[in-house]
């Protein structure tokens, strides 16, 4: 396994080490060999030090997941910029405020994708960035004019910056380095025992913070990714297919389309070379492992984090098939668990507290530095805001702190939708809660009571939601109207009712 003090020297030794293997192939069978990559890296980050991008600027990008993103990765780490990859889920609201947050010299998106116009987007929102529209290749230039790359250091810089959406409404910027990246990576590809035959299927947007820790692992041990712009099983599965992926990833949504594809057709194999499926995001429903493992010929191998730490535990092929099913894996190399229970002493084990950790791959803080006396406690463990225990030195997560609904990978803030709601004219009361769905984990529903006896219909509150900027998988997919929320004696909404109520 390769190592390196960072993700531009992990490509220049990979190139270096087997230039000729594939590194990526996307939908359209267009090739880029890890050669090929180094040398368009460096291309485009000649174009981008054209126009001013140098060591330490920020550049927000949104960009589908292409051969043109990984590129632009590259190329922002040839230049030590900061770079700061942004879902592309997210719409004027939280482009807005990461924007205005960040502070970037460049933003970078395509025109249209998916329907939706980037481009007025970023006009609509930029605070003075430039604007750097890009649909194809990133702007090349000529390699022999760029700056030396940055040296590596025993105390790197920020160079990665990760928005999340929490229990606030507002998203925040959790700040990487290459060190926490390569980390995780690292202990990713231990776990799964990457090799540089395996062919990893890239499912989810690449903007995601395990876009460039697959891209790290896949540096470290040569395989190859296997990518898609967006998730749509008629086409993808059959790419994959095609293939002869051998990593089948990464959550819940993907394992389900994979098995039901392969019940369509039980006489032949549908991955014949598949090891394993990687899941992560929320916990999976055990019977998926089994049904995988029975009829795919292979596991699931789920991690446990968040993006402000990434991977805190995950299971290995080698741990026994019960924990496989019902739990979240053990913690990574140099992953430092405790949990504390809600009275504030250290649990037992077996017993349920909150999840804190040190670890070589969490965050150097957020952006906005007045937010960390609450992330981090007196001992300097990040507090997780999930409830977990430790079953045989296993990860079980049982629930949450925070007010945060994880639907298909992604956190929605409860918060931020009860505020929106909470402005129509028809809302007089709002809770909105995550209900167990089998295919996306959670889906949001808010729970209503209206003004008068004007009750608000699916669609209008589909509309409005969509009218004030909110990104389309925050949006509740259920809504319930009631004469009343139940409230404690100090007023607060007693949200395990409410699930109790609509989880049937």
């Amino acid at each position: 396994m390769l190592e390196a003090r960072g993700i531009w020297g992990l490509i220049t030794k990979r190139a270096d080490a087997t230039p000729d293997a594939p590194m990526v192939v996307d939908e359209t069978r267009t090739t880029l060999t890890f050669a090929d990559y180094r040398d368009a890296a460096e291309r485009a980050a000649a174009g981008l030090q054209d126009i001013g991008v140098g060591e330490g600027s920020v550049v927000t990008w949104i960009l589908p997941t292409t051969n043109h993103a990984f590129v632009l990765v590259g190329a922002l780490c040839r230049l030590g910029a900061i770079q700061n990859p942004v879902l592309p889920i997210y719409r004027d609201r939280e482009v807005g405020f990461i924007a205005k947050q960040a502070k970037p010299q460049l933003l970078i998106v395509p025109s249209v994708y998916r329907d939706f116009d980037f481009e007025a987007m970023a006009k609509r929102v930029a605070e003075g960035a430039e604007l750097l529209v890009c649909d194809g290749p990133i702007p090349e230039g000529d390699p022999s004019t760029l700056d030396p790359p940055p040296d590596g250091t025993d105390d790197p810089p920020v160079r990665w910056l990760f928005y999340t959406s929490g229990s606030t409404a507002d998203p925040k910027g959790a700040q990487h380095t290459d060190a926490t990246i390569m980390a995780t990576a690292k202990g990713m590809a231990e776990r799964l025992q990457l090799v540089s035959d395996d062919r990893n299927g890239l499912v989810f947007p690449f903007t995601h913070i395990a876009g460039p820790i697959w891209l790290a692992s896949g540096l470290m041990v040569g395989l190859r990714h296997l990518i898609v712009s967006a998730w749509d099983p008629p086409t993808t599965i059959p790419f994959f297919k095609e293939q002869d992926v051998t990593i089948a990833g990464s959550g819940t949504i993907f394992h389900m389309g994979y098995l039901t594809a392969q019940r369509e057709d039980t006489s032949t194999p549908l991955f014949p070379k598949v090891r394993c499926f990687p899941g992560g995001g929320a916990p999976k429903p055990p019977q998926l492992h089994y049904d995988l493992s029975k009829e795919m010929g292979a596991p699931i191998l789920s991690g446990y984090g968040l993006t402000e730490a990434p991977i805190l535990t995950m299971a290995s092929a080698d741990d026994p098939d019960e924990s496989l099913a019902n739990t979240e894996g053990g913690p990574m190399p140099g992953v430092d668990l405790k949990l504390v229970t809600l009275e504030g002493k250290l649990a037992t084990p077996g017993e349920e507290g909150e999840i804190r950790a040190k670890a070589p791959q969490l965050m150097k803080g957020y952006l906005d530095a007045s937010l960390d006396a609450e992330a981090f406690d007196e001992d300097g463990y990040f507090r997780t805001g999930d409830l977990g225990r430790l079953d045989d030195g296993y990860i079980v997560i049982t629930g949450r702190l925070k007010d945060i609904i994880i639907r298909k990978g992604e956190n929605i803030s409860a918060k931020e939708v009860e505020d929106l709601l909470f402005t129509h004219p028809k809302v007089a009361d709002v809770a909105v809660i995550g209900l167990p769905d089998p295919a996306a984990g959670e889906r949001a529903c808010a729970v209503v009571v209206t003004k008068n006896a004007d009750a608000i219909s699916m669609d209008e509150m589909r509309d409005f939601l969509k009218d004030l900027g909110l990104r389309m998988q925050a949006i509740p997919e259920q809504l319930e109207i009631v004469d009343a929320l139940p409230r404690n004696p100090a007023g607060k909404v007693l949200k395990q009712d409410l699930r109790k109520a609509y989880s049937s």
